[in-house]
């Protein structure tokens, strides 16, 4: 049996390597690289870092402009680490902290429930919600999700894969493969949470994660349990500043180790001799000669970089649903009428299945949601930094997440439907008991699908390919580029998916890749504590 790490790596010199995209997957490989004695420049169209982890600035203030929940900090310590950084030690310092509770849920039927990281915690929330007896059934999805993550982690999502072949090659990976189909893996999300949980709000809580995947809970493969567990047992962290300062941070250890970042660089195209790139050109006319070139953005942009140099069309891809996302300021005074006063507040609707089936449908038939589950972060709560004084009053950020169809399920006209629909998102809320929010809400920015489509994400999604079985794992697309040897792929278009944790992993295993080995795990064990 072969090493499953031991995979196909870039041949030839890799001395000199152009990351292209300072998002975390960029950054993540770059510091690897560096770390591991490469020459490496990161190119950013934009003129900061972070991709889909960065900020919009209002007036006197900033707001994240994208992934709001962190799970698996550990794993920017272990980026940080590859150059001998450590978030204590970066100017200014990173500084983490886990998030209790990590999500405050509220249901139709007026109950809510807070979804605790600690075991006995949540035990007894959801002994108070539900009853003891859910209490027990509680723990043994706990376990049963935790089996899923152990038996997963290691072998499928921290893994490169050149074929699904090297699944059956590869000892470790039959045994953990065998682990997975014993626990039910690759069955039904919902069905498998149903067995084991029977309150239909728990049941929400442990598979509404499935949507970062793409997928309903119905349709979600078992082993999608292991975002579940990330969410719900190894807890939620949110960093001092907001989540901008992940890639910030990084690229200030990556630029003090030598790295040169190149910001407000647009890639035009790639310079290509026998089958290798030798120069990454801008819109501005700068060129960057390398060796290897580690490609980051949506898979629609990076694909057009390669179009010219290769024969392979794209496989035709399935993407995740999309979301409408409201970013603006609200006076505390308001929010302090809220019965919510948790940094995430997921507030449910009645429906379930039907949310689902609207926003997943595919053929332009999918619909906005009719009854919206909805997620409303508030940084403010636990990161009294981000709240500021206009005009004499305490105003702190707020954002609105609604899930929604993208652009090939449904074509909805967004300059025409994004203000009216804004609209009923806020008043929906206020129905729902957050009085004060259709006027006191100062909105600031909106995120549409039609405004992901014009960054270049593929079908107006920023969570990429959605994670089918055709598109999970070994069946993802491969961060190798076929007929060009010196190209690797990084980030949620690639393996190992969508997500925080997903993306710097995949970072890693793009400097992987070109190292051609597989890089220490400085971290140790998935726990964070070393960042609390």
């Amino acid at each position: 049996m072969t090493d499953p790490r031991r995979t196909k790596s870039v041949p030839g010199p890799t001395d000199r390597v152009v990351i292209v995209g300072a998002g975390l997957a960029g950054l993540s490989a770059g510091l690897y690289l560096l770390g591991s004695g490469r020459s490496v420049t990161v190119v950013e169209r934009d003129s900061s870092v972070g991709g889909r982890v960065g900020a919009y600035a209002g007036v006197d203030y900033r707001i994240d402009n994208g992934a709001t929940v962190l799970t698996m900090p550990e794993l920017i310590g272990d980026a940080l680490a590859a150059v001998g950084a450590a978030p204590s030690t970066i100017e200014p310092p990173l500084r983490i902290h886990k998030l209790d509770p990590s999500y405050h849920a509220r249901f139709a039927d007026g109950t809510s429930l807070n979804v605790h990281s600690d075991v006995d915690a949540m035990a007894a929330e959801v002994a108070r919600v539900c009853g003891p007896q859910e209490a027990e059934r509680y723990r043994a999805l706990r376990r049963w999700l935790a089996q899923i993550f152990e038996a997963e982690f290691d072998r499928f999502m921290d893994a490169d894969f050149d074929s699904p072949l090297g699944l059956v090659n590869s000892g470790a990976a039959l045994k953990d493969l065998g682990k997975l189909l014993a626990l039910r893996g690759f069955g039904k999300l919902g069905r498998q949470v149903d067995r084991l949980v029977h309150d239909q709000r728990l049941r929400r809580i442990f598979t509404f994660q499935a949507l970062y995947a793409g997928v309903a809970p119905s349709r979600a493969l078992a082993v999608y349990g292991a975002i579940a567990h990330m969410d719900t047992s190894l807890g939620v962290y949110f960093p001092e500043g907001g989540m901008r300062t992940i890639a910030e941070s990084m690229a200030a250890a990556f630029t003090t180790a030598g790295g040169v970042l190149a910001l407000g660089s647009g890639v035009e195209r790639l310079g290509v001799t026998d089958g290798r790139v030798t120069s990454v050109h801008t819109g501005s006319g700068t060129v960057f000669d390398c060796d290897a070139v580690v490609l980051t953005p949506d898979a629609s942009v990076s694909d057009r970089l390669l179009a010219p140099h290769t024969r392979r069309r794209p496989r035709r891809v399935l993407s995740s649903p999309s979301a409408v996302v409201i970013h603006g300021t609200i006076a505390t005074s308001v929010t302090q009428g809220w019965q919510s006063r948790a940094h995430h507040t997921i507030d449910f609707g009645q429906a379930w299945e039907r949310t689902f089936a609207e926003i997943t449908a595919r053929g332009g038939r999918g619909q906005l949601m009719s009854d919206p589950s909805l997620l409303i972060t508030r940084a403010g709560v636990s990161d009294p930094s981000s709240i500021f004084i206009r005009d004499g009053v305490h105003r702190e950020p707020l954002s609105v997440l609604a899930p929604c169809p993208n652009l090939d399920s449904a074509p909805l006209d967004w300059a025409a439907l994004r203000d009216p629909y804004v609209r009923e998102i806020t008043s929906t809320l206020q129905r729902r008991g957050y009085h004060g929010l259709v006027d006191g809400f100062d909105i600031d920015h909106v995120d549409t699908p039609q405004s992901w489509l014009d960054k270049g994400m593929a079908t107006g999604s920023p969570f990429a390919a959605a994670h089918t079985f055709g598109q999970t794992g070994p069946f993802r697309r491969k961060n190798l580029v076929p007929g060009i040897t010196n190209v690797v792929l990084a980030g949620s278009s690639t393996v190992p998916g969508v997500g925080v944790p997903t993306v710097m992993l995949s970072g890693r295993l793009a400097a992987e890749r070109i190292t051609g080995r597989a890089e220490p795990r400085l971290g140790g064990s998935h726990s964070s504590e070393q960042l609390n």
